[in-house]
């Protein structure tokens, strides 16, 4: 039962690490990789969740286990979670709503500034809201949360790149104060007497357990390529969510916790050192890295979210010249236009018979072509 506990405390992965990898170096990925990765990272987080409460209960309760317990609990945490998520988000989707028609309504149109900080504050708010109010009725908090997002995600709300922008920093703030507390909790001398379990754990999960553990979940597809397996295979690493988890343990009184949340903590930072520094070389030897990828918008040019437009960059290389190197020559997706032309330090506004070379990065403003849904 220890060793399950164990396991189930590393299982979730973190792919913020990887984006923020990858993102730092402006590499994109091929065949959909990045969605993929995204959906695994944020759904295997209620999961880790409820088999590490679930183990650390039996552990508590001397091993006892009902399957029929174990089943009611596991349908009440994931209903109520799901349920609570889409009803947040759609509530959370009415307030902003009902927040910009009342300030379009006021006779003194309120700033755009003010709008995006009250907006950013509801939203958080609303986060801890779904995370409570979901655990008050015996659902999944991190699940309910992960679905508010993604409603939030795919609807089209007022001042969305400034909320983004908050939220990010939050995201920063968030993990510099979790991995300072997680850093008081670390005994230096403690970790030397885990050092050879902890690397035999690591190098396992690494190149056994995580790769064969993918290629077993990715069997029915057969459209995705082996090369993508492999790199889904690496990229599991793990992040500060694994080393939270390690923590109920230690709070709940399992005996061996302590060990438990060394050795977790070790095979984490095992995890960035060997798989995190690869990442970048991994998606090239496999050819899955895409510099061509439209990528975000890195001009510092913003437009009005009521535009249904979005901006993107493309950096141009050989195979984008092969039909004439200016623009008219190139074969822009319908409904593109390209505002910007950036040439290392210098920004060149386009026209038609403007010459182009490998290296250049274009500014395209392009028309959105999702329906989603509108406030």
């Amino acid at each position: 039962m220890p060793s399950l506990l164990l396991a189930a405390t590393m299982s979730s992965t973190d792919s913020a690490s990887v984006f923020g990898i990858l993102g730092g170096q402006k590499v994109g990925l091929k065949h959909h990789l990045r969605p993929m990765l995204e959906l695994e990272s944020g759904s295997n987080d209620p999961m880790a969740y409820m088999l590490t409460i679930i183990l650390i209960e039996a552990l508590t309760l001397d091993g006892h286990l009902s399957v029929g317990g174990l089943a009611i609990e596991l349908l009440l945490q994931f209903g109520v979670g799901t349920v609570m998520g889409l009803a947040m988000g759609k509530m959370s989707r009415w307030l902003i709503g009902l927040y910009r028609r009342m300030g379009g309504n006021a006779d003194i149109k309120e700033d755009t500034g003010q709008a995006i900080s009250m907006v950013s504050i509801m939203t958080l708010g609303m986060v801890f809201f779904t995370f409570a109010a979901t655990t008050a009725l015996s659902g999944n908090g991190y699940l309910a949360v992960y679905i508010c997002g993604i409603v939030l995600g795919n609807s089209r709300l007022p001042n969305s790149r400034g909320v983004s922008r908050f939220m990010d920093s939050m995201t920063w703030l968030a993990q510099i104060v979790v991995f300072l507390m997680l850093g008081l909790l670390v005994n230096p001398h403690e970790m030397l007497d885990v050092v050879a379990v902890s690397l035999l754990i690591g190098l396992f999960m690494i190149f056994v357990g995580r790769p064969v553990s993918v290629f077993l979940s990715l069997a029915p597809f057969r459209k995705i390529s082996v090369r993508s397996r492999l790199f889904v295979s690496w990229v599991g690493l793990r992040g500060a969510v694994p080393i939270i988890f390690a923590t109920y343990p230690v709070v709940a009184g399992v005996d061996g916790a302590s060990h438990i949340f060394n050795i977790v903590f070790f095979v984490t930072l095992l995890s960035l050192l060997v798989q995190g520094t690869t990442v970048i070389a991994c998606a090239r030897r496999l050819n899955l890295s895409d510099n061509d990828v439209a990528g975000d918008n890195d001009f510092g040019v913003e437009l009005s979210d009521d535009l249904p437009t979005t901006l993107h960059t493309i950096e141009l290389t050989d195979r984008h010249l092969v039909e004439g190197n200016t623009l008219r020559d190139m074969n822009l997706p319908e409904g593109s236009l390209v505002m910007m032309i950036r040439r290392g330090d210098r920004y060149i506004i386009p026209n038609g018979t403007r010459r182009l070379h490998p290296g250049d990065k274009l500014l395209v403003i392009r028309e959105d072509d999702g329906d989603r849904g509108n406030l």
